[in-house]
């Protein structure tokens, strides 16, 4: 365990990457979101005002999901820690990078509500349909989706090691190609409103909790491929 806890430390060495990169980004999309809706309100747009602004951050995690193998790997195959010891501690430092955003976005949504949106009816953390559901399930929905981010950048690093750029390319072309027949298929069977309404009823928790089965089935991917990775 406390050879694990040394590559949660490894890995925040440079907590620019895994803290305050996406604190910055957090903070400049939600003071730009904030301004647009200023603005809006002083023009005597009414609002609700809503954005897309808070979802920056999360996918900074993608790039730090790459980074987190791609610079310290090999750093810690030098350093003697075993392929479980770094999967393990890299884990450990993105769940502790996911509940600080996760933290931050619910605690942001309960002062947007008491405030009325800063006083200007503008929402940048309470988005409608994550909050419908509660504060808990709203900062579970974040965390979720801040993990899931985060491992898609890391699987893919693993399958670059593991395999190189022409099979990881192959497989996002074909995940694109799976994408654009399914969509096909939704059209064609005029089958948008049916689509719609799953999602909606699934609502954030339903969300969250098939995101944690695809967080976990992606880390099970990447650690089986990272046990036969190069540094």
């Amino acid at each position: 365990m406390n050879r694990t806890v040394n590559v949660v430390r490894m890995q925040l060495v440079n907590k620019q990457t895994f803290v305050w990169v996406p604190l910055i980004v957090l903070g400049a999309s939600f003071a730009m979101s904030l301004a647009i809706y200023a603005i809006l309100f002083t023009s005597g747009v009414s609002g609700p005002f809503y954005g897309g602004g808070s979802q920056a951050p999360l996918w900074v995690l993608l790039f730090v999901g790459i980074s987190s193998l791609t610079l310290t790997f090999p750093f810690s195959q030098a350093m003697s820690v075993t392929r479980r010891e770094f999967f393990l501690g890299t884990m450990l430092a993105a769940a502790m990078c996911a509940v600080l955003l996760a933290a931050v976005f619910a605690i942001g949504a309960l002062v947007e509500e008491a405030t009325g949106g800063w006083g200007i009816n503008g929402y940048f953390f309470a988005l409608d349909w994550v909050v419908s559901a509660g504060p808990f399930v709203a900062a579970l929905f974040y965390f979720v989706m801040a993990m899931l981010i985060f491992m898609f950048g890391f699987w893919s690093a693993t399958v670059y090691k593991r395999f190189g750029a022409l099979v990881l390319t192959s497989i996002w072309v074909g995940v694109a190609v799976l994408l654009v027949l399914a969509i096909w298929a939704i059209t064609f069977f005029a089958m948008w409103g049916d689509v719609w309404t799953a999602l909606v009823n699934a609502g954030p928790l339903g969300f969250a909790l098939w995101g944690l089965v695809l967080t976990v089935l992606l880390a099970g991917i990447s650690y089986l491929t990272l046990r036969r990775a190069v540094p």
